[in-house]
């Protein structure tokens, strides 16, 4: 799933302004084509499926607040291949239309599964032809455990070759799993320098802290199963900067940090890749003083690069 990426394209337009009235050089800012990159990686897709008359698909929630980041993505692939996109929340089938891709903008929650029949309606995708967009596999390989996993020695060495997974290496923060008993009592002796995180998206689950301490205690007493739904992750201590923040038409000035994140597209067909190309990114800014940074949850706002 991508989130918020075309609002940035909204971003980018505004602080455009806001560069021009500082008399701020625009090249110094990278272009970020997430709206057109995202709506190419469907009509790839739709493409690939050879059915002119069957439609895309967007699995969105009943209560959907970002709802204009997904009508906007329908409006530019419409663009690109003027065809039916149809947007619901349940069903597979739509007066009998054959679904060729199915985008997920939901079903990354429990909350999104309250009862069997949202649980059938996700196996009935799974198992259709359809081309999926996460597939099931890429939507597991997201979860904390895979990236933790990942981590472990030995694990890059089957997919990586050893310059690549040396860059790959630098990039990693510590990750362990609630079965190392050493990492959880240095946990528990200094939960400051750790974050403990469940498997779940979107801002607002992690825990931090003293509360760090408190849940490890707890689940240890309550047994394997309780542990396994968590991993530790070594918390990160960036440099934060002087920045305006605007939240609902009011601004005030803060130290800040920036999370950077790069979109990206990969198709194929079997051994065949269609596409595998950088698709814009997202920039997420908020106080140094908050643990977490969803921009959904409230934590975090929308941001842009400017290189210096």
């Amino acid at each position: 799933m991508v989130c918020w990426g075309l609002r940035m394209a909204i971003v980018d337009e505004e602080e455009e302004r806001q560069r021009e009235d500082l008399g701020l050089d625009s090249r110094r800012v990278p272009g970020n084509t997430a709206v057109s990159r995202f709506a190419d990686a469907l009509a790839k897709a739709w493409n690939e499926y050879n059915n002119s008359s069957a439609v895309v698909m967007v699995v969105a929630q009943s209560e959907e607040r970002n709802m204009y980041d997904q009508h906007w993505l329908c409006a530019v692939l419409k663009e690109i291949y003027p065809y039916t996109i149809d947007t619901f929340s349940s069903f597979l089938v739509y007066d009998g239309q054959t679904v060729a891709v199915i985008y997920f903008r939901a079903g990354y929650s429990p909350n999104d599964y309250p009862s069997e029949a949202e649980w059938r309606a996700r196996f009935l995708m799974e198992k259709s032809s359809a081309i999926k967009c996460p597939s099931i596999s890429y939507h597991l390989v997201g979860t904390k455990k895979i990236q933790q996993e990942l981590a472990k020695p030995n694990v890059l060495e089957r997919f990586l070759d050893n310059e690549d997974i040396a860059k790959v290496r630098k990039c990693f923060a510590g990750l362990w799993s609630l079965d190392d008993p050493d990492a959880v009592k240095s946990a528990i002796e200094k939960p400051d320098l750790f974050v403990l995180k469940p498997q779940r998206e979107g801002g607002g689950n992690n825990i931090y802290g003293d509360n760090v301490r408190e849940t490890l205690i707890r689940l240890q007493q309550q047994g394997t199963e309780e542990l396994a739904a968590y991993i530790l992750m070594q918390r990160i201590f960036p440099t934060a900067s002087l920045a305006f923040l605007v939240r609902e038409g009011v601004w005030h000035q803060d130290n800040a940090i920036s999370e950077l994140g790069i979109y990206g597209a990969y198709l194929r067909n079997k051994d065949k890749v269609i596409m595998n190309d950088q698709c814009g990114y997202l920039m997420r800014t908020k106080v140094s003083s908050s643990n977490e940074g969803g921009v959904a949850a409230g934590f975090a706002v929308l941001d842009s690069i400017y290189l210096t």
